[in-house]
């Protein structure tokens, strides 16, 4: 699978973003990441393409301000032409009680993860529709996006805020070309979300435990899907919100899913007394 194209990245300087950097990188594109720590991002272009070959561009973004996406996105144009492939990665969030939450708590999440989601998706959206080029949209949202979660409320409200605009748009969208599509990743221990959400590591254990293949996920198997879901290859999948969790969702989800940790003795007696039981 060879990319040929050009692609934004929103968030890019660490984690899933530069882990999915630098897959596409070396699959052949000409890559554009952007962040606020333009230091940052250099550093990292710097670093991906003196690995692959392959030319990655540094645009300072700050995503929460449609000026500053505006400006973005200009450059974008400017330094690689119209992107092929264009990812939601920006992301922000802590773990809290919500009755301790204030409104610039729950302002700097959403700002972030819908509003900067909205924001970048809009303005390439619409240099697209008017340069008449289709293009692939892939957004990173959490499995709890789905179910809520209490403790990350504003992260699973804007989460699901964004898995709602990917499918509205991949419906009245794709009449110009474009695609949108989800990953809901589980569990992925990364420095920034992991410091923010585990920051005593005590939790680490626990996630583990509920999860049936019995592993964290890896930056690569997020990167190895973002790929194939940005490619030719999956050009007839729009709208599509992919969970990739080890299984995790649906361990949590099953009513009767805690009797895994039955012993087999226990179910041999278990297995007598329901057999002796007769009637409704």
């Amino acid at each position: 699978m060879l990319f040929k194209g050009k692609w934004l990245l929103s968030q890019a300087w660490y984690g899933l973003g530069k882990g999915m950097t630098n897959a596409f990188s070396n699959l052949g594109a000409e890559c554009v990441i952007a962040s606020r720590k333009l230091d940052v991002l250099n550093q990292t272009a710097e670093e991906i393409s003196s690995k692959t070959g392959n030319k990655v561009h540094a645009v300072q973004c700050d995503v929460k301000d449609p000026e500053s996406v505006a400006n973005a996105v200009s450059r974008l144009i400017e330094v690689a032409g119209h992107p092929d492939v264009i990812i939601n990665n920006a992301a922000g969030n802590f773990i809290s009680p919500t009755e301790r939450l204030s409104a610039n708590g729950w302002k700097a999440i959403t700002d972030i993860v819908l509003n900067g989601t909205a924001f970048v998706t809009l303005q390439i959206g619409k240099e697209l529709i008017k340069a008449q080029k289709g293009a692939a949209f892939l957004a990173i949202t959490t499995i709890y996006a789905e179910s809520g979660s209490g403790f990350v409320v504003p992260s699973a409200s804007a989460k699901a805020g964004v898995d709602a605009l990917c499918k509205s748009l991949a419906a009245e969208w794709g009449r110009y070309g474009m695609r949108f599509n989800v990953i809901q990743p589980g569990p992925i221990k990364t420095k920034g979300a992991f410091s923010r959400l585990d920051p005593t590591g005590i939790f680490e254990k626990e996630m583990i435990q509920r999860i049936p293949c019995g592993r964290l996920g890896t930056v690569e198997e997020i990167a190895n899907l973002a790929t194939y879901l940005c490619s030719d290859y999956a050009n007839w999948v729009n709208g599509a919100v992919i969970r990739m969790d080890g299984g995790e969702y649906v361990s949590m989800a099953g009513e009767f899913n805690e009797l895994r940790k039955v012993t087999n003795d226990q179910w041999n007696i278990m297995e007598q007394m329901i057999r002796k039981t007769k009637g409704s």
